[in-house]
């Protein structure tokens, strides 16, 4: 009979397990709520919360909306919807996750102490992610987004240059940015970076890769929208081919579990542990089958 574990570091953050818990008491309480984007990227977990009366909306439908609770989820959000809250009367329940929160105001500290001409903020990050436009927000369009080494052609290295991280991006990433802007930058400018990304998220890369490499097979699981789970999944991959990413227990295939004696189950920052159980249940079902 073969065994079946599921990681137990894998599953919400710290800022996604605040932001869901907010939720349900509003509407424990019976309170209409509002969650601009999807609380987190996980369909099933969005789903669930919906059956219990929270409703999705985007910026658009924001703005038309009146005298209502609206609930930010944890990636946060930039200046512009608080204005917009302010203006309709709508009351705030804020979810942003303290570490982003605390970048958001090392963002904005700097954008208001210099001027784009002076220096240019550069985000290592996503380029239209939730968590990101939130930063951009903070310099009013200002920041220069770098997804990859191809993306630093969009800076001049003849000026002065500081640099933030997506929360969520991976550490090895991050570190090489770094390395080729200062290949990179004149003599005569500056450069500064702050590492601002989340070690709680980070530190999952290597236990991992240590989990995933002591399996016959790996179902990692994780919903299509989430970043982090792409990371996460290739960095089980890279140690494990036999790691396969499944959305939900419906998508777990018996002949992925052919003559595996141990098999793990992990999963996103994004991923609820409710979800990892029901692949659990349903890969012994299989093995059972």
């Amino acid at each position: 009979m073969a065994s079946i574990e599921i990681d137990k570091e894998s599953g919400f953050c710290f800022g996604v397990v605040t932001a869901i818990r907010k939720a349900e008491q509003e509407l424990a309480g019976g309170s209409e709520l509002y969650c601009l984007g999807d609380i987190v990227h996980n369909s099933d977990e969005v789903e669930r919360l919906c059956d219990k009366g929270l409703q999705t909306i985007t910026h658009e439908q924001l703005a038309e909306l009146r005298d209502a609770k609206v609930l930010l989820r944890a990636h946060g959000e930039p200046p512009s919807t608080y204005a917009t809250a302010r203006r309709n009367g709508i009351e705030i329940i804020d979810a942003t996750c303290p570490v982003v929160l605390k970048l958001q105001q090392r963002i904005k500290e700097k954008y208001d102490s210099s001027s784009p001409a002076e220096v240019q903020i550069v985000i290592y990050g996503k380029r239209g992610h939730a968590e990101v436009n939130g930063l951009v927000g903070q310099t009013e369009g200002h920041a220069i987004v770098v997804e990859d080494m191809d993306g630093l052609s969009q800076i001049d290295f003849s000026r002065d240059i500081a640099l933030y991280s997506q929360t969520t991006k991976s550490l090895e990433g991050f570190q090489s940015i770094i390395e080729e802007i200062r290949k990179r930058i004149s003599p005569e400018a500056h450069f500064e970076y702050s590492d601002t990304i989340c070690r709680q998220v980070a530190n999952r890369v290597g236990h991992l890769r240590e989990f995933a490499a002591h399996k016959d097979v790996v179902l990692f699981v994780a919903g299509t929208k989430s970043s982090n789970g792409k990371v996460l999944f290739n960095e089980c991959l890279a140690v494990n081919p036999r790691t396969h990413l499944v959305a939900n227990e419906s998508e777990v295939q018996p002949e992925w579990l052919a003559r595996a004696e141990n098999i793990g189950i992990c999963g996103a920052t994004s991923t609820p542990r409710w979800l990892m159980e029901k692949v659990g249940a349903k890969t012994a079902e299989l093995i059972d089958g």
